[in-house]
């Protein structure tokens, strides 16, 4: 069996401040959540900007400049910059950052779709800055956009750069758009699908819906991808071992579950990358190594990356 990509995303754009003492915010923060879950054992590091003073998500470049360099001084682990940045952002917003610091890997969500984030107000109920609550009450009303035309334009613009993908696939259908795009040749072989467990809007949690993800996938693309999980929430790391048990790598990270355990909050990202870790070794799987990634992804190395440490 190959060995375990470990993906940590360590801050996002869902949770907000509020929610958690431990969800990184300050470029400060996200370097050193970044760099730790490095140490614990992942493979790449999966990462979001927040504006400093409010934690409000945000792609500016110039935020992104503050803890690039210093994760890159500390580790060789393979950064993956987001594309996604948030829902309520525009494509242009949210393209800067991967065209700017051109990165090993950026994620591309594979579809528009309703993206729910206002269930979280059952449990959080007390807010620090003014923007967290209509955040979440209005996402009831919110829809992700990224078209055909969208997608296409990401692919193109960050292809010519070398920029690989993190496929982030939120059900069935983005999967087949992803078909769709190898069938254009606007992404190539070998593919990093990403497949998403709960998320408000997209497929649930269900072992069914699992192993659908992966039969599905296995059929669109036989041996030329590489199928990674992460599930939100609770879910985070139950899905997460059903999928490793099926020869799946792995996503964990405060951007998909604030939680350690029921009524627990995890204290850091490498709590989490420990605690996922400690579970593949007893499958008698073994981590990828931020090189060895490189090499099952064919990424052009982080010498390539345009970023002054």
């Amino acid at each position: 069996m190959a060995k375990v990509i470990v993906t940590c995303a360590v801050t996002g754009s869902v949770h907000t401040p509020s929610m958690s003492p431990f969800l990184p915010v300050t470029p400060e923060q996200i370097a050193t959540a970044a760099i730790e879950a490095a140490v614990a054992g992942a493979s790449v590091v999966h990462l979001h900007a927040r504006n400093p003073e409010n934690g409000q998500p945000t792609q500016d470049p110039a935020v992104y400049q503050k803890f690039l360099p210093a994760i890159i001084e500390a580790s060789d682990v393979v950064i993956n910059i987001t594309t996604g940045g948030s829902p309520i952002l525009p494509l242009g917003e949210r393209l800067k950052p991967a065209l700017v610091f051109q990165p090993e890997i950026a994620s591309l969500n594979m579809g528009s779709m309703n993206f729910g984030m206002y269930e979280m107000l059952g449990r959080f109920k007390d807010f620090r800055h003014e923007w967290e609550r209509p955040y979440l009450e209005n996402s009831d009303d919110l829809v992700f956009r990224n078209t055909f035309r969208d997608i296409a334009h990401i692919l193109k613009s960050c292809s010519e750069t070398g920029t690989r993908f993190e496929i982030e696939c939120y059900d069935i259908g983005h999967l087949y758009t992803a078909a769709h795009f190898v069938d254009r040749g606007l992404i190539m072989p070998p593919l990093f699908i990403q497949s998403v467990f709960g998320t408000r809007g997209g497929i649930g949690v269900h072992f069914e819906d699992i192993a659908m993800m992966r039969r599905t996938a296995d059929r669109l693309f036989g041996r030329d991808y590489h199928w990674s999980v992460l599930g939100t929430g609770r879910a985070q790391i139950p899905v997460a071992t059903m999928a490793a048990a099926i020869g799946g790598n792995v996503r964990v990270g405060l951007e998909d579950s604030l939680w350690d355990a029921p009524g627990k909050l995890a204290t850091s990202n490498a709590a989490q990358v420990r605690r996922i870790r400690t579970i593949l070794e007893a499958l008698s799987l073994e981590v990828a190594t931020p090189d060895e990634t490189r090499q099952l992804l064919k990424l052009k190395g982080r010498g390539a990356i345009r970023i002054a440490v």
